[in-house]
C-alpha cells in the first residue's frame, strides 16, 4: 500500500481450523480504525494485501462471524499469496 495515500477502510481476518471452517473476520473500520488495522498487522509481521473489491463485500461482514460461503474462493486465493510470501521469507532465513 502507497504510504503516501490515506487508508480509508480495513478488514482483518483470522483463520484458524480449531476455531472454525471458514476464515472469521476479527477487525473492521474506516479512517484512523483502518490505519491501526493496518499498522497494527505490519507491526505484527502479516501480509497486508489490497483487494478493493473484495474488501467491499469483507467490510459488510460483521466482527466476529465467518466469511460467507461466496467469498471462499476470493480469501482461498489472497491466503495461498500470503502462505507463498511467508514461505519465501522463511526460505531466506527472514522474520525468525
Amino acid at each position: 500500500m502507497a504510504q503516501d495515500k490515506p487508508i480509508e477502510k480495513a478488514v482483518a481476518l483470522l483463520y484458524d481450523r480449531s476455531r472454525g471452517d471458514a476464515p472469521q473476520v476479527v477487525a473492521g473500520g474506516k479512517g484512523s480504525v483502518a490505519q491501526k488495522i493496518i499498522e497494527t498487522a505490519r507491526k505484527a509481521g502479516v501480509e497486508v494485501v489490497e483487494d478493493g473489491d473484495l474488501l467491499e463485500l469483507l467490510a459488510r461482514v460483521p466482527v466476529g462471524q465467518e466469511i460467507p460461503l461466496e467469498l471462499y474462493q476470493a480469501v482461498a486465493e489472497i491466503l495461498a499469496f500470503v502462505y507463498r510470501v511467508n514461505n519465501r521469507y522463511r526460505e531466506r532465513g527472514e522474520g525468525q
